[in-house]
C-alpha cells in the first residue's frame, strides 16, 4: 500500500458492529493493483453527520451495514434501482459531492440465483425478515420466482415483507418439501447461535438447494448438513465476496477477475 499522502482516495464503511472483512478485502486489492486508495471501517452515533462528512471531505465510497441501511436513504441524492427495490442501501458513491446509493447485496444475490441456475418454478422457503431478507426476497421476485414463502418469528415484519412482494407468510416451521431453502437469520453465525441449524434435517433432505447468507463462518451447521446430503449449496461467503467486488468496481472503476475476488475474499476471512 502506498505511504499515506494528500492525493490518496479514502473509502469507508459504516456499521453498528464494524469488522475487518471489508477492510482487508479492499486494501488487499488496492495494494495488488497499485491503487492510491485506502479503506477504513467506522461506526457512528451520528449518521447524518457521518454522511455529511462523506460529502464534505470527498470520501469516494461508503459501505453501509446494519443498522444504517434504511435511515441513510434520506441523506443521499440518488437512489439506484437496486436500493429502491428493497428500500435499503449498502453502497454510496460520492462523485464530486453527489451521493448515489445502491445495494450490492441485492445485485450479488441476483447474480448467484443465475449462476447456480435455480429454477424459477421451484418452491422456495426463506427464513428471516430483516434487511438482508428484503434483498433475498426481492431478488427471487425479480428473477421470476412465484412460489416463495417467508418464515419469520416476527409476525409484523415477516408479514409485511411477504405482502410487499406478493408472497405467503408463516410463523412456524412447515412440513418438509421446499426445493430451495434460504436462511437469512443469524442462526449458525459465530457467537451464542453458532451451533444452531436453521432448517431441520428433514427439510434439508427434501430440498435441492440450500442457501445460507451467513458470511462468517461460511461453513455453518446448515451448510455442513446440506453438503453431507449432497445438496447444491450457496454460501454467505459467495454473497459477501460478490457484493464487495461490486462495491470495489463502483468506487475505483476497476473490474475484478474471479481469481482476484477469491483471493481477496480468502485473505479477508483469515
Amino acid at each position: 500500500m502506498p505511504i499515506l499522502n494528500k492525493d490518496m482516495t479514502l473509502c469507508i464503511s459504516l456499521s453498528g458492529r464494524p469488522s475487518n472483512i471489508g477492510t482487508r478485502f479492499h486494501n488487499y486489492l488496492y495494494e495488488e493493483l497499485g491503487l492510491n486508495f485506502i479503506y477504513k471501517a467506522f461506526s457512528t452515533d451520528d449518521l447524518a453527520g457521518a454522511i455529511a462528512g462523506v460529502r464534505a471531505l470527498g470520501i469516494r465510497g461508503c459501505s453501509v451495514s446494519m443498522p444504517f441501511k434504511e435511515d441513510v436513504m434520506a441523506l443521499v441524492d440518488t437512489i439506484e434501482p437496486s436500493a429502491a427495490a428493497i428500500d435499503s442501501v449498502n453502497t454510496i458513491v460520492n462523485t464530486d459531492g453527489h451521493l448515489s446509493a445502491s445495494n450490492t447485496d441485492f445485485e450479488a444475490i441476483a447474480t448467484l440465483i443465475g449462476r447456480h441456475e435455480l429454477d424459477p418454478s421451484a418452491n422456495v422457503l426463506v427464513r428471516g425478515s430483516g434487511g438482508m431478507a428484503k434483498a433475498v426476497v426481492a431478488a427471487f421476485r425479480d428473477a421470476g420466482f412465484e412460489n416463495l414463502t417467508v418464515l419469520a418469528r416476527n409476525i409484523a415484519a415477516g408479514g409485511a415483507l411477504a405482502q410487499k412482494y406478493g408472497y405467503a407468510f408463516i410463523d412456524a416451521d412447515p412440513e418438509p418439501g421446499h426445493q430451495v431453502l434460504v436462511n437469512v437469520t443469524p442462526l449458525g453465525m459465530d457467537g451464542e447461535q453458532a451451533a444452531i441449524q436453521s432448517f431441520s434435517d428433514a427439510q434439508i433432505a427434501a430440498a435441492e438447494t440450500v442457501f445460507d447468507v451467513v458470511a462468517f463462518p461460511s461453513e455453518t451447521p446448515l451448510v455442513a448438513a446440506a453438503r453431507e446430503r449432497g445438496k447444491q449449496v450457496i454460501t454467505g461467503a459467495e454473497v459477501i465476496a460478490l457484493q464487495a467486488a461490486a462495491q470495489f468496481e463502483k468506487y475505483t472503476g476497476h473490474g475484478l477477475s474471479e481469481d482476484q475476488v477469491i483471493r481477496a475474499s480468502e485473505f479477508s476471512r483469515q
